[in-house]
């Protein structure tokens, strides 16, 4: 596959809510193709304490405009800095990198599983699901409302569902608390989920009682991208793989997950 290693031109940062934004960056040439579960490493430049590339899920491409585009929550000084550029600004970008969501057959039932900014992935993944002829339903999980991002958006491509810790939207719960997961059968063939560890674990972990295949994209941290710092190393069945290589999209059944 290959790869972008360039400086990109901000078009726009956009905040949704106070602790998240959209940044919209054009590459001077032709995007690559990008597939739903590639990320980026960035480099957030002008930075005294921030020496190392952040890597982010790839939310959205705009190949005839050469724009790419990226959902980041703050979280430490890295992702605040990147949040405070402007118009105009340039960053650097590495990508496409790592592996991606495999697809269903076609008219399968699918139920997309995100919480906080692990729906950046899902955008994608979305549009190909539903070009590819299936029923796809989102579930978008977070502690309140504020936290329920781009519904709009997602609902172009299936329907969406969502909770809240506080019950501010949707049930009220954590996702898995959801009345979806109340059903004897779960109607789905295929569950895919991105976003904190514990939700994705405890998705699994009704995936498997249900024996429906599970991906999970893992949110490890990745200072190089390539595989060769060795820093975000995952447990699987056949030994240590590097989250930046051999993932970050993982079947349920390959990690060695306690669900």
């Amino acid at each position: 596959m290959a790869k972008i290693i360039k400086d990109h031109e901000v078009i726009e940062v956009r905040f949704p809510v106070s602790d998240s934004y959209i940044i919209s960056l054009r590459s001077p040439v032709e995007i690559p193709a990008v597939l739903p579960g590639n990320f980026a490493e960035i480099q957030i430049e002008n930075s005294s304490d921030v020496f190392l590339r952040r890597p982010f899920s790839i939310l959205d491409v705009d190949y005839e405009n050469r724009i790419i585009s990226f959902l980041i929550k703050i979280i430490g000084k890295g992702t605040k800095k990147l949040g405070e550029i402007r118009r105009g600004d340039k960053v650097s970008l590495i990508y496409p990198l790592g592996n991606s969501f495999s697809l269903p057959e076609p008219g399968k039932r699918v139920l997309i599983v995100g919480g906080g900014s692990g729906i950046a992935p899902f955008v994608q993944l979305g549009r190909i699901l539903k070009v590819n002829s299936n029923d796809v339903t989102f579930l978008i999980g977070g502690k309140s409302k504020k936290d329920i991002l781009l519904t709009a958006l997602f609902s172009e491509f299936g329907e969406v569902l969502s909770t809240t810790e506080d019950g501010s939207m949707g049930e009220k719960g954590f996702v898995t608390d959801h009345s979806v997961f109340k059903s004897e059968n779960l109607p789905f063939d295929r569950i895919y989920s991105c976003g904190p560890d514990a939700m994705m674990k405890a998705v699994g972990r009704i995936s498997k009682q249900n024996e429906i295949d599970c991906e999970v994209s893992l949110e490890n941290m990745m200072a190089c991208g390539f595989g060769a710092c060795l820093c975000c190393i995952t447990e699987t069945v056949e030994g240590n793989k590097r989250v930046c290589k051999e993932g970050p999209v993982f079947n349920i059944n390959y990690l060695k997950w306690e669900i």
